[in-house]
């Protein structure tokens, strides 16, 4: 916990670990927040990784929704990948509560990683905890990628921005103090 009794970022994971988790509280409803994760261009809004350049398609609803990410893979430096597009495929969808995806693009079969966020209400606002899980990831993928692609900073960064964003959106609505 923080001075102000806030949780702060979860430990990073131990080595080995396949998973990274990090949360952070934002002072705004979880709805006002879950708006936000359901808008493809949400997503590009809040990437602190540099990737997502721009977002096609509507607000997710359900398991299964899908909407369109040009990416642009020399924000990492890692590979030389350039830029690309990758579906984004809702694998875990409770309003107000969790969100995950995976990611269809050029590589295929999909890696089988998934990104997600849960939300828990708390005093005041909402406890984000952000997940990148690759314990799912394809073996012959094992050998040549080196993971996580996206690190616990660029996670860390991104609850920052979803925070800013959130507090944008609210400003830009008229929304005052989590009334709708």
């Amino acid at each position: 916990m923080s001075s102000t009794g806030r949780p702060e970022s979860d430990p990073a994971p131990s080595a080995g670990a396949e998973r990274i988790e990090v949360s952070r509280f934002v002072p705004a409803p979880p709805a006002e927040v879950f708006a936000v994760l359901c808008d493809p261009q949400g997503h590009v809004d809040i990437d602190a990784s540099g990737m997502l350049m721009d977002a096609e398609g509507e607000p997710v609803a359900a398991v299964g929704d899908r909407f369109l990410v040009h990416m642009d893979r020399e924000a990492l430096g890692d590979l030389p990948m350039g830029q690309y597009d990758v579906e984004v495929v809702i694998t875990a969808f409770e309003r107000d509560r969790e969100i995950a995806w995976t990611i269809e693009g050029t590589i295929r079969p999909p890696l089988g990683h998934v990104y997600g966020y849960r939300l828990e209400p708390a005093d005041g606002g909402t406890r984000v905890t952000s997940y990148y899980d690759w314990s799912d990831l394809r073996e012959d993928y094992r050998a040549f990628l080196t993971f996580p692609i996206v690190p616990e900073s660029a996670l860390k960064g991104t609850l920052g921005i979803l925070d800013r964003t959130v507090r944008r959106r609210r400003t830009r609505s008229g929304t005052v103090g989590g009334a709708a």
